[in-house]
């Protein structure tokens, strides 16, 4: 029995299994190791280059929680030894199942680590009997050591986006790189100074801030005063969603007015701001009926002003896309229509970055995919503190590399 677990655990010299205990009643099995007699001990610390190994000098008794035996919880036992050094230093040498976090094994962090991806931490914490309060030590212990060893030396292209952390006007920022597609800082707020705190973490690892080429983020004049006090030699691009969310708002405005003497625009909200290969068969009815050329109603003018807006992201060169959105600023400004002037007018005043587009060809598509992953996660956990929730983010949408942390881990 002991040679069965000693192979299916990986045990190894020094290591043995000394006993196996199983107590069905309290669903439980408790494994007891034992190193053997003489053996020595390396110190794996960086003050102690040396490679020498040493005999145990004493030991102290350790017991870790384990992956479970089917349905029963598993726990190791060990006496750990303790090695006196040629410095005179004493060292506790952990045994190679040890995990990061005291009490557990590695195996059973990486598991906990696994489902904390796929389901809430509290729903983990009532499934294996391990505390909340641990399994978010856990996290941002594995978070935090993975981040550590990020590489952002070759980082070029960014987006940056905020979104709420709780209910109210309680927000954090994201920063992505927009070519490995995944989370690469978080941090409180929605000000500039996130943009500065993000050009320090740059600096952290092997980053500089005057390699960023291209940030995408939407016309905050936070973000816009961060980016060029900190990411001085990055062209903003601004996120075409964001524009068109702008544009769909004067759009939807245009109608609630005109709503008001015509009801056959009430309930119409949605026919008229979704895209047309969106729209039901029952709503392409309801479109059609108000595009009636008889009807001429404001509110259709205003769509027709938004969907040529989409269409100049299809031209296919600089000059195009400039030509045909100085033709669509005209038309937007003389169009009568108050709430798409203003919308044109704020296009205006951030000219540079929206044409910026054409060349840089990134956008905030990919944030707002993360984003959804990261408020699903969310509602799923009927919320999360603040500092959990970034961790949460890192967690999920950044691609972080627990192989380094613990070879138990599997791969991103």
């Amino acid at each position: 029995m002991e040679e069965l677990f000693q192979n299916a655990l990986g045990i190894s010299y020094p290591w043995y299994i000394e006993s196996i205990e199983f107590n069905t009643e309290q669903s439980r099995l408790d494994i007891f190791l034992n190193f053997q007699r003489g053996a020595t001990f390396k110190d794996n610390s960086e003050d102690d280059p040396s490679g020498k190994e040493y005999p145990a000098y004493d030991t102290f008794q350790k017991e870790w929680r384990h992956m479970n035996f089917f349905q029963h919880e598993c726990y190791l036992h060990a006496r750990v030894p303790r090695i006196e050094r040629d410095d005179g230093k004493f060292r506790l040498i952990p045994p190679p199942w040890s995990g990061k976090l005291k009490g557990l094994t590695l195996l059973f962090e990486a598991f906990l680590i696994q489902m904390c991806r796929s389901m809430p931490v509290n729903h983990v914490s009532k499934l294996t009997g391990v505390s909340n309060y641990r399994l978010w030590t856990l996290l941002e212990l594995y978070v935090n050591a993975a981040r550590f060893d990020e590489d952002y030396s070759e980082l070029h292209a960014i987006g940056m986006d905020e979104t709420s952390a709780d209910r109210g006007h309680d927000y954090i920022t994201l920063f992505v790189d927009l070519e490995e597609k995944k989370t690469i800082f978080v941090t409180d707020g929605k000000g500039s100074e996130t943009v500065s705190e993000f050009a320090d973490d740059l600096l952290e690892h092997n980053g500089k801030p005057e390699q960023i080429k291209q940030v995408s983020c939407d016309m905050s004049p936070a973000f816009i005063k961060g980016v060029r006090e900190k990411l001085t030699e990055a062209e903003i691009t601004f996120d075409k969603f964001h524009i068109i969310k702008i544009i769909n708002g004067a759009v939807d405005r245009v109608r609630r007015e005109e709503a008001k003497t015509n009801p056959l625009l009430t309930g119409a909200r949605y026919v008229l701001l979704k895209n047309e290969n969106n729209l039901t068969a029952k709503q392409k009815t309801i479109r059609e009926r108000l595009c009636l050329p008889g009807l001429n109603l404001k509110s259709v003018r205003a769509l027709q002003i938004r969907e040529t807006f989409q269409q100049l992201y299809t031209t296919t060169s600089c000059e195009e896309f400039e030509a045909r959105l100085k033709q669509w600023y005209f038309w937007a400004t003389h169009s009568k229509l108050e709430p798409i002037i203003k919308a044109a007018k704020i296009i205006k005043r951030h000219w540079d970055g929206v044409l910026n587009w054409k060349n840089s060809q990134i956008n905030n598509g990919l944030l707002e995919g993360l984003n959804s992953v990261i408020q699903a996660a969310k509602r799923k956990a009927r919320g999360y503190k603040k500092p959990h929730f970034k961790i949460m983010v890192y967690l999920l949408t950044g691609k972080l590399d627990f192989t380094k942390v613990s070879k138990a881990c599997l791969p991103t």
